[in-house]
C-alpha cells in the first residue's frame, strides 16, 4: 500500500512511522520535515499528506505533530479525508471500522515505539464495517462539507 506521512518536526517518533510503515511492507511518501524543501508547519504537512489520499495517489496517510491535533484538524478540511486523532489500538481499530477512516493522526509527544506498533496493528487489522447505519455516517460526514445552510432534517443530499 502507499501511505503519504508528515510530520511538522523531525521526531525519532515520526521516523520510527516511516521505518515500521516501511518494515511492514508499505511505500512511504514522505512530507514536512521528513523531505527536504517542504514547508515544515503542522498546516501545511498534514495538509500534504491529506491531498495525496484525496487524489488518490496513496490509499492512506499518516500525520504527525506535536499533539497530533493539528495534524487531524488540518487532514479533515481536505475533502474526502476522515482523519482519526489516535492514542491507542482500540481507538485505531474503532475509527478504521466504525468511521472508515483514511488517515491516521498520531501526536509526537505521547507515542511510543511499542504504542505506534499496537496503533498500526490495530489499524491495518480493521476494515471499514458494512453495516448500513455505520456506512450512512460515514457518508453524511463526507457530505457535511457540501450541506446547504438548511436545518439537517431538510439538507438535500
Amino acid at each position: 500500500m502507499r501511505i503519504a506521512v508528515s510530520s511538522d518536526t523531525d521526531e525519532p517518533v515520526a521516523r520510527l512511522v516511516v521505518d515500521e510503515l516501511r518494515h511492514r511492507g508499505h511505500t512511504v511518501l514522505a512530507f514536512g520535515a521528513l523531505r527536504a524543501g517542504d514547508r515544515k508547519d503542522w498546516a501545511w504537512s498534514a495538509e500534504a499528506a491529506a491531498r495525496e489520499v484525496a487524489a488518490g495517489r496513496t490509499e492512506q496517510a499518516v500525520v504527525c505533530c506535536w499533539t497530533g491535533t493539528g495534524a487531524a484538524l488540518a487532514a479533515n478540511k481536505v475533502a474526502g479525508v476522515r482523519a482519526a486523532l489516535c492514542g491507542d489500538a482500540y481507538t485505531a481499530r474503532g475509527a478504521r471500522i466504525w468511521n472508515d477512516a483514511n488517515v491516521l493522526a498520531l501526536s509526537l509527544r505521547l507515542t511510543s515505539g511499542a504504542l505506534l506498533s499496537e496503533i498500526l496493528d490495530a489499524w491495518f487489522d480493521a476494515v471499514a464495517s458494512g453495516d448500513a447505519d455505520d456506512r450512512a455516517n460515514v457518508e453524511h460526514v463526507d457530505s457535511l462539507g457540501v450541506l446547504d445552510d438548511a436545518p439537517v432534517g431538510e439538507r438535500v443530499r
